[in-house]
């Protein structure tokens, strides 16, 4: 499975932006794609997560109410709506599948397929 991701850029503080996240290769109707981000200096963090069955989503409680993953069934995309955007927003944002479902959804380890990175930079 190939991940390409997009749509970072600039923002100030109170804006939004939306990331996608395309899929090629994926071989079965059972996957997952989460977002996780990591700043300079910091250990990777789990943003959101879904399952392309439908289960719920997944947030961080840090982006609960001001980010949004949603699923393009038709195109393969996953998008990641950012509102309400914070300095410490700022980071770059990497998609990552895998097949099926974990219950460490949270952890990168558990992610076999990853995007490129997008850079996200929140001015205050």
């Amino acid at each position: 499975v190939q991940l390409q991701a997009s749509g970072g850029g600039l923002v100030q503080t109170g804006g939004s932006l939306r990331l996608s996240c395309t899929a090629s290769g994926r071989e079965s109707s059972d996957y997952s794609t989460a977002w996780f981000r990591q700043a300079p200096g910091k250990e990777r963090e789990f943003v959101a997560a879904t399952r392309w069955s439908g289960a719920l989503p997944r947030y961080a409680d840090s982006v609960k109410g001001r980010f949004t993953i949603s699923k393009d069934r038709a195109n393969n995309i996953v998008y990641l709506q950012m509102n309400s955007l914070k300095p410490e927003d700022t980071a770059v944002y990497y998609c990552a599948g895998r097949y099926g479902w974990s219950v460490a959804y949270t952890t990168p380890e558990n992610y076999n397929f990853w995007g490129q990175g997008t850079q996200v930079t929140v001015s205050s």
